[in-house]
C-alpha cells in the first residue's frame, strides 16, 4: 500500500501562502525610494500580493475536496496560514496609519479566542466547524484590506469604504466568536451529548436489520 505525500497541490498552495506573509510586510512597511518596486507603485504590488494569497485560500480548499487530498496536514496548516495572513496585513495597516490599533486588536483578540476554543474542542474529541458568519468575517477582512491598500494616496473614497469594511469586519468578529463560544458550550451539555449519541444509536439500529428478519430472509434464500 502506497502512503500519500502530505505535500500535494492543496497543502504546496497553503505554503505558498505562508511564504508570501514575509514578502507581503516587506512590500507595504519598507521605504522604498519614490514608493515604486520595479516602476510599480509599491501599494499595487502589496495588493497583488495580498489578493493572490487571498486567492490560494479559496483554491487550496477547492482543490483538496475536488481531488479527494484532504489531508491532517492540509487541516491545521490552512487556519494557521490565514491567521498569519490577515494578521500580517492588519498591523502592517496600523504602521501605515490606514487602519484603528483598537479595532485590529480586537479582530486578533477574536482569532486568538476561537483558536483557544478549538483546541480545547478538540482535545474532547469535539469538532467546531467553520460557521458562515466566520466565512463571512474572512470576506469582508480582505475586501476592506485591499480596498485601504488600494487607496492610500490615491482614491479617498477607497479608504472611507475600507475603513467601513473594517468595521464590519470588526462587528462580526464579535458575533462570531459569541457563536463559537456558544456552540462550544451546547456541545459539552450533557443532556445535548447523550441526546446525540442516542441518535446515533437509533441511527445505527436502524440500518442493520433485526436478527428474526435476517434469520427469515436467509431460510427464504435457503429454500
Amino acid at each position: 500500500m502506497t502512503r500519500r505525500w502530505p505535500l500535494n497541490l492543496p497543502n504546496a498552495l497553503t505554503v505558498a501562502r505562508i511564504f508570501l506573509v514575509p514578502l507581503l510586510v516587506v512590500v507595504l512597511l519598507t521605504k522604498f525610494e519614490g514608493r515604486l518596486i520595479l516602476g510599480i507603485r509599491k501599494e499595487l504590488v502589496g495588493a497583488a500580493i495580498f489578493g493572490l494569497a487571498s486567492l490560494t485560500d479559496w483554491l487550496d480548499g477547492y482543490l483538496a475536496r475536488r481531488r479527494q487530498e484532504v489531508t491532517t496536514l492540509g487541516q491545521l496548516m490552512d487556519p494557521l496560514a490565514d491567521k498569519l495572513l490577515i494578521t500580517a496585513a492588519l498591523v502592517s495597516l496600523v504602521q501605515m496609519d490606514l487602519a484603528s490599533a483598537w479595532i485590529v486588536a480586537v479582530i486578533l483578540g477574536r482569532e486568538l479566542a476561537v483558536t483557544v476554543l478549538r483546541s480545547l474542542a478538540h482535545g474532547r474529541g469535539i469538532t467546531l466547524a467553520a460557521s458562515p458568519l466566520g466565512k463571512f468575517k474572512m470576506a469582508s477582512e480582505v475586501v476592506a484590506i485591499l480596498l485601504l491598500i488600494l487607496g492610500r494616496d490615491h482614491v479617498a473614497g477607497l479608504v472611507v469604504l475600507g475603513q467601513v469594511g473594517l468595521w464590519v469586519a470588526m462587528v462580526t468578529a464579535v458575533i462570531s466568536a459569541v457563536d463559537y463560544y456558544r456552540r462550544y458550550t451546547r456541545m459539552l451539555n450533557p443532556a445535548v451529548v447523550s441526546l446525540e449519541a442516542a441518535r446515533r444509536r437509533e441511527a445505527d439500529v436502524s440500518r442493520t436489520p433485526s436478527v428474526p428478519a435476517a434469520r427469515a430472509s436467509g431460510g427464504r434464500r435457503l429454500r
